[in-house]
């Protein structure tokens, strides 16, 4: 496609000195729909750059670096895959490039280092099969056998959606006993802590984590609440909650991806374990620990209430459980 006029960057020039941002989002509009790419990326450059002189256009830079990234050939799309881009999308722009480029296309464009290691990550998620790329994450690109088939995010030029995994329907009360001695498990407290970042740092969420020398309902009910519902998970199914909490920005935060959330289970699962000093474990090991552990869903009877993720946790080997829960309002 060849670039947009001398005529229409006057134009760009035009709205950039009245900071007209309703008219840039126009424009990226019209560029995105007739393949303009050049043009797009003139005006994410004129945007960033207005917004030194005071005008707040950022916006519109950040949707040009946005649409790029999504719709863009690759060797265009690379161009917004540096340090500096990015930093206010809806998700990180190495898995927004993710969706409709192979890592193959990508690695021809983007320099070996860690962008590129995390979009290998977010292809192999979404069954692209990649032979070498840059280790980032210290965990396996393939997604191994004993994994669940991960929440991947569907970027579209309204935005994105990464619904959650289904809640289980069938939940049995289960009273936790009180006075169950609460331990101090610092390992878990902070894998949790970390994955549900996003909740309560970038957004409105809380989030909660206790352990106790007891069941998954003593835990619950050390959480301040007696009288739950639980419900067994596998756990693939487990897994599958513990990423996508991690992925995801909540209710107004920024989405992390997919790769950051599998991470964040992966670590979370180690902690639980017991074997973070051990890591990075072989997959095998990990899936073995997690097989191990006994995972359940709960609740306490009220119905869903915007974005929560409620997980207990018991080790029958060792006697003891955890809970831990994370909301926040939509």
């Amino acid at each position: 496609m060849p670039d947009v006029s001398d005529a229409t960057d006057n134009a760009l020039d035009d709205l950039i000195h009245r900071a007209d941002l309703d008219g840039l989002v126009r424009l990226t509009d019209a560029r995105t729909s007739s393949g303009d790419w050049g043009g797009l990326l003139r005006l994410r450059d004129a945007s960033r750059a207005a917004v030194a002189t005071g005008r707040q256009l950022w916006p519109a830079a950040t949707l040009a670096e946005y649409r790029l990234a999504l719709w863009a050939p690759a060797e265009w799309a690379a161009k917004v895959l540096d340090e500096d881009s990015g930093r206010f999308t809806i998700g990180p722009l190495t898995e927004v490039v993710a969706v409709h480029h192979t890592f193959a296309d990508l690695a021809a464009h983007v320099p070996v280092g860690p962008r590129l290691g995390f979009i290998a990550h977010e292809r192999a998620l979404r069954g692209e099969h990649i032979d070498d790329a840059p280790d980032v994450l210290d965990i396996p690109l393939a997604v191994q056998a004993w994994e669940p088939a991960y929440v991947l995010a569907a970027y579209t030029d309204e935005g994105v959606q990464a619904d959650p995994p289904p809640r289980p329907t069938q939940l049995t009360g289960a009273a936790g006993r009180g006075g169950v001695a609460v331990v101090d498990d610092p390992d878990v407290t902070l894998a949790v802590r970390q994955l549900l970042e996003t909740w309560t740092a970038m957004s409105h969420g809380r989030a909660e984590v206790v352990a106790v020398e007891g069941t998954a309902a003593d835990a619950v009910a050390a959480l301040g609440v007696p009288a739950a519902r639980l419900s067994p998970l596998d756990p693939a199914d487990a897994l599958a909650w513990l990423a996508w909490a991690g992925s995801t920005g909540a209710a107004h935060g920024r989405r992390r991806g997919a790769a950051i959330g599998r991470f964040g289970a992966w670590w979370t699962v180690a902690a639980l374990g017991g074997a973070l000093d051990q890591w990075p474990l072989p997959p095998d090991e990990l899936g073995e620990i997690a097989a191990e552990l006994r995972w359940w869903w709960w609740d306490a009877g009220e119905p869903p209430l915007g974005w929560e993720v409620q997980l207990a946790v018991e080790d029958p080997a060792e006697g003891c459980a955890w809970a831990f829960s994370a909301h926040d309002a939509a």
